[in-house]
């Protein structure tokens, strides 16, 4: 039971907290029992179903409160206030709902004697990253002795010998899995009833924070002595994070990274439906700015996040850009937190949601799931559409049919996809590969949910956020995948002609245009199932063109922009800085100074020389002058996904169709970006592995190959228009 199941209008006093220990230890044990089931109770519109030759009186909320508080098998908990329909909308206003505690059998017998009630299970909803990777179907083993266990102590820590607390252990075999978590001194010990070492299947174990997971098929284990496990660093595969601030491989995916900083969100409203945020944290500090508790009823409970989840959430949408740790695609963005797990049901969220609607919420991340359906939280999302309340929901984390709310036609489903160079190889990411995987390495991961109601997908394998208190972990779950595109609708939203004019009020037609810009600019991916990926991957250059093509660029001096030049063809190896050579410091292998950058595990050789790169590229600033986050560095050989490929469908369910991106993204800081055409235009010249074109051998092939690098990323920065003589633009 949560604090929420106490009355929130006093109609009952609090139960007292039993206290532990000692007090405790001197109550008379109790057996047992089922637990009453919740519902929520409403007052069916006029004309509502009576019984036939019956003459049945209407109610209203009032009348179905004091009905039940009278009724002696049935405790009120709380009462969800109704509302009144939009100006104009097709959607009918919401009635006062009764949340209340009672048998099923007393819901028949009050279903018979009131037949103008509504009655609906106010079941609990699910939200997680992904709890374990697939268990392999094996046959069970033929005979297992009765009263077999095996115990298996295990030591979880880093390759410094340091403890790591708090990690969760997940042990699988033939029967019911066992999971635990290490204590202080990075020891966990699980008891597994019918299981020996030879029968387990699986180890997973997932640090807090600061570590890549680890998964181990068919593992060694012994009974007798611990079991040492060590996880791999973040900074190992990130060079210098957190310290220095990293696009994550999503956003790279996504185009975020070669938006110009003008483009950050300012005056839409986010609210992130979760766990809560953390503010404590350096990238959330600044960037929440209020928020609900529905849970425990603190006023400021919605800051404290014990599950991890919302924060994580929370900084992919609106991570502060403030030169360390992650960035998130909205900054500038106002984003509130509604507080509804653990223990949130499906009146948690109809309160949430009137919270948005009341707060005049732009766009709702809601990284939830349930296999079961609400009439009523769908009249309440349809409400808040109405309202041009956006709604991005995650489709779930089974593996099977799209959950509830994501099956509803009023909301953007959101599955993910992930990218095998993401990640270093044996971590629990690994293990979600599902073929076919693209030659850029996409692949949809077997846990996504998927059905002809997915719109679009997003990354949401080994996703790099925050998580509380100061920490970041990369996690798994279309929870991880609806946060990109909640952001990217943020920044839609803000820079988007289209709502200053025809759709700027908030009504329908602006929610549904704004999912229609979303599944339009989609790169579309050949995974062999479009109800997995929908119309594709959503691309933030094409979902902003139109405001991309009104910027101005800034005047640039001419010393400032050689200054620049000189630095960028210096970090691409075109240049020996000043005082180089063969006894120089140049920053590169092979020219007598100190070796630079090298590829980290994880990392492809584009993101090991983009390592070395800051937000805007090897120089602060940039090519891209305005602000922190911009254009990175172009270390990448193909052309981008924002340019490859043809758009996606207009969001018809079920019926899509295209080619596959073409295009490798990069982990860690900068990424590949090249200016480029569509899949079906002609080829780029050939790069080399620092993403310029490829030259002739000696001096002259290397200053045509930089200046045909230089025009390039002049142009893609805004500094030079069009060539009319290049065939490819």
């Amino acid at each position: 039971m949560t604090s929420n199941d106490k009355p929130k209008d006093g109609s009952e006093e609090p139960r007292p907290a039993s206290p532990r220990g000692r007090q405790a230890s001197r109550q008379a044990p109790q057996p047992v029992e089922p637990r009453p089931r919740r519902y929520m109770v409403a007052a069916l519109p006029q004309p509502h179903p009576a019984v036939p030759g019956a003459a049945v009186p209407a109610l209203d909320g009032d009348t179905v409160r004091r009905l039940l508080e009278d009724d002696p098998e049935v405790r009120v908990l709380r009462r969800l206030r109704g509302t009144a329909g939009n100006p104009g909308a097709q959607a009918p206003g919401f009635p006062a709902v009764v949340v209340a505690e009672m048998t099923a059998e007393h819901v028949e017998a009050l279903r018979r004697q009131y037949p103008q009630l509504y009655f609906e299970r106010d079941r609990l909803l699910t939200y997680s990253d992904v709890p374990q990777p697939p268990r392999r179907r094996r046959s069970a083993p033929a005979v297992v002795p009765p009263g077999v266990e095996s115990t298996f102590a295990f030591l979880v820590r880093d390759a410094d010998g340091t403890p790591l607390p708090g990690a969760s252990v997940l042990v699988t075999g033939h029967g019911w899995p066992a999971q635990t978590s290490t204590g202080t001194d990075g020891r966990a010990v699980v008891t597994m009833v019918g299981e020996t070492p030879e029968s387990i299947n699986g180890v997973t174990v997932r640090p807090r924070s600061g570590y890549w997971s680890v998964h181990i098929d068919r593992p060694a284990l012994s009974t007798t002595r611990d079991n040492l496990i060590e996880p791999m660093r973040l900074s190992e595969t990130f060079n210098g994070f957190p310290g220095r601030q990293v696009f994550g491989w999503g956003q790279q995916a996504m185009n975020l990274d070669r938006l110009p900083p003008t483009l950050r969100g300012a005056g839409v409203r986010i609210a992130v439906i979760d766990s809560g945020a953390d503010i404590r944290h350096p990238d959330l500090r600044d960037r929440v700015h209020a928020g609900v508790d529905l849970v425990g009823g603190e006023p400021d409970g919605w800051s404290v996040d014990a599950a991890y989840h919302g924060s994580h959430c929370a900084a992919v949408v609106s991570g502060a850009d403030d030169g360390r740790g992650v960035v998130g695609f909205a900054v500038e963005a106002e984003v509130h937190v509604c507080k509804i797990f653990p223990g949130g049901r499906f009146s948690d969220l109809i309160e949430a949601l009137d919270y948005c609607v009341e707060q005049r919420i732009d766009v709702v991340n809601l990284s939830l799931a349930s296999r079961h359906h609400s009439p009523l939280v769908a009249a309440k999302i349809e409400q808040a559409r109405e309202a041009g309340v956006a709604c991005v929901v995650a489709a779930g984390n089974d593996g099977g049919p799209v959950g509830f709310p994501g099956i509803l036609p009023g909301v953007l489903t959101v599955a993910a996809v992930g990218k095998s160079d993401a990640f270093p190889p044996g971590t629990a990411h690994e293990a979600e590969i599902r073929g076919p995987v693209t030659g850029d390495g996409f692949f949809s991961p077997r846990f996504t949910c998927h059905g002809p109601e997915i719109d679009v997908c997003a990354p949401g394998v080994a996703v790099l956020s925050a998580v509380p208190p100061d920490g970041y972990a990369a996690l798994d779950g279309t929870s991880m995948a609806a946060p990109h595109v909640a952001g990217l609708a943020a920044l839609v939203l803000a820079h988007h002609g289209d709502f200053r004019g025809l759709f700027s009020g908030r009504d329908a037609r602006r929610v549904d245009h704004l999912f229609h810009i979303i599944r339009s600019s989609c790169v579309p991916l050949n995974l062999g199932d479009l109800h997995r990926t929908g119309a594709g991957m959503p691309n933030a250059l094409r979902a902003l063109a139109p405001a991309l093509a009104q910027i101005t660029p800034e005047p640039v001096e001419a010393d400032t922009l050689l200054g620049q030049l000189t630095a960028e063809m210096t970090g691409a190896g075109l240049l020996v800085p000043a005082g180089g050579g063969p006894d120089g410091d140049s920053g590169h292998t092979g020219r007598g100074g100190k070796t630079g950058p090298g590829a980290q595990p994880g990392m492809t050789p584009q993101a090991a020389y983009g390592a070395g790169a800051t937000a805007n590229g090897p120089v602060p600033g940039g090519l891209v002058t305005g602000g922190r986050r911009g254009r990175a560095t172009s270390t990448g050989g193909a052309s981008p996904a924002g340019q490859g490929g043809a758009p996606g469908g207009t969001g018809t369910r079920g019926k899509r169709g295209g080619t596959a991106a073409d295009r490798p993204y990069a982990t860690g800081p900068g990424g590949g970006r090249t200016p480029g055409g569509a899949a079906d235009d002609a080829p780029m010249a050939p790069r080399t592995a620092n993403g310029m074109p490829a030259g002739g051998i000696g001096p002259s092939g290397g200053e045509q190959a930089a200046m045909a690098w230089l025009r390039e990323e002049m142009r893609a920065a805004g500094l030079l228009g069009e060539d009319p003589a290049d065939p490819t633009e």
